[in-house]
């Protein structure tokens, strides 16, 4: 232990400083705007990018480059005699000069010599030309270009702080990173929508197949599928752990092309040991999404405001709670503002989610004690009432349900039942109740789902570099 502390104790102003060296010496664009001016100016720089903009003076060329660490553009001044005749808007460059204080008070570059490292012929075929707004729907067609236009590479800076956000904040929790795997023989939620996998290789096939088995099975003599939750592997590890998370990508086969689903996302998931009750993992799901929503909106502000996302009014207030029979209640008295049925017993559409949320002036709120049968048999059944599931869903604007969660069903005969219906796939799962068992819970997070709420993006497609849906998988 002695060892651990002493390596805590080395000031993280250090590792700091000398991350941001690093980063100054491999390459300063739009961070130059960020170092001590008094230290910048005059001093000579080697900067390379992409031109985002284009003015040709009398005397000088003015462009913008980024180089995508950050939205700041930098602005280089390019005396005329030394203009590339092949420099244009979206070009490639690399410019050596010296950095001054414009007469704007901005940071510039005032350069010496420019090359084009790529040429950008805007007439030839590129898809964007300058000065220009485009929609979402149409730069979504380009999505091996849209990394370039500056609202998509704000959004990428953003999902890599808030993945980097939500490490730190649930290791700081005690959470143990866990990486579950990507290949499963288990279908965690039950429905079938899972894509199956085997080799291409047919040959392969041929040579590995066993009397009586399936090709299906012939690889790994079991069915295998992409899997939709790392969930049952996770509740494994925290019989050993105490508590663990894990942030990666999940799959649905799903036919839906609606603006909230994709075949191929990201989840984060947590799993609890010695948990007490539903609350006690609804406050973990709060904090969870309040610090990490306050870290993105406090270090990614710039980035933020090309979305115009301001922080959210719900960051400093307490998120209700109410059973599933009250939010039945309140949808029953609105049913002549609802175009779906409402069905007792049944889950909540995505317009009642969002009327509920209009309901609490965009506030999300915690929905819990949903009736036992609407919910999968590893949530374990609610201790007041037997016809209730003590499972817990969080709705947030934009999105609705936003968070899942339960406290899992830990005992072994009730499992037993549940389980016997279900494929035999999951005879260590059960297995896990019988040797040291414990009560547990945890909950799920779609992250993107989380950026749509804290940006406001419409389309959940806008929020990952490579989305993937129903006819739809580009390289």
């Amino acid at each position: 232990m002695a060892f651990v502390k002493l390596i805590l104790q080395v000031p993280r102003s250090l590792f700091l400083a000398n991350s941001i060296a690093v980063r100054r010496n491999v390459y300063c664009c739009a961070r130059i705007s960020e170092t001590n001016v008094s230290d910048a100016v005059g001093k000579r720089r080697i900067i390379k990018g992409w031109v985002k903009a284009l003015r040709n003076m009398k005397e000088n060329v003015f462009i913008d480059v980024s180089d995508g660490s950050c939205s700041e553009h930098l602005q280089v001044v390019i005396p005329k005699s030394v203009k590339p005749s092949n420099l244009t808007y979206g070009s490639s460059i690399s410019v050596e000069g010296d950095i001054a204080m414009g007469p704007n008070g901005r940071v510039e570059l005032r350069a010496e010599t420019i090359s084009v490292v790529g040429e950008c012929v805007v007439s030839d075929g590129y898809p964007f030309v300058p000065r220009k707004k485009y929609s979402q729907e149409y730069i979504r067609q380009y999505l091996h270009m849209r990394p370039r236009t500056n609202s998509f590479g704000s959004l990428l800076r953003i999902r890599d702080l808030a993945t980097a956000a939500i490490g730190d904040h649930l290791r700081s929790r005690g959470f143990v990173g866990i990486h579950t795997p990507v290949l499963t023989s288990n279908d965690c939620e039950g429905a079938g929508e899972v894509f199956s996998v085997r080799p291409a290789n047919e040959g392969l096939l041929k040579s590995m197949k066993k009397e009586g088995v399936s090709d299906e099975e012939a690889y790994f003599n079991t069915k295998v599928f992409l899997t939709v939750s790392g969930q049952l592997q996770l509740e494994s590890v925290v019989r050993g752990l105490s508590k663990v998370f894990s942030f990666g990508p999940t799959f649905r086969a799903e036919n839906s092309k609606s603006r909230l689903h994709l075949s191929e996302f990201y989840m984060i998931e947590t799993e609890i040991a010695f948990t007490k009750n539903i609350e006690e993992l609804a406050k973990e799901a709060e904090l969870l999404l309040k610090s990490v929503t306050n870290y993105v909106f406090d270090k990614g502000a710039s980035d933020l405001r090309i979305h115009g996302a301001p922080e959210p009014d719900w960051l400093h207030k307490t998120f209700d709670i109410i059973s599933y029979d009250e939010a039945i209640k309140i949808l029953e008295k609105n049913t002549d503002r609802l175009s779906l049925p409402l069905k007792y017993g049944e889950s909540l559409s995505k317009e009642h989610e969002l009327f509920l949320m209009h309901h609490t002036s965009g506030v999300p709120i915690f929905i819990v004690d949903f009736p036992k049968d609407s919910k999968p048999f590893y949530m374990k059944e609610a201790s007041h009432d037997p016809t209730k599931a003590a499972a817990m869903d969080l709705l947030a604007p934009i999105v609705g349900e936003l968070i899942g969660g339960s406290m899992r069903e830990d005992n072994y005969d009730v499992l037993q039942s549940k389980l016997s219906s279900l494929t035999p796939n999951l005879d260590w799962y059960l297995e896990l109740r019988k040797y040291g068992n414990v009560p547990s819970s945890g909950f799920g997070m779609g992250f993107e789902r989380y950026l749509q709420t804290i940006m406001g993006i419409p389309n959940i497609k806008d929020t990952i570099p490579f989305p993937r849906w129903p006819h739809n998988c580009k390289f």
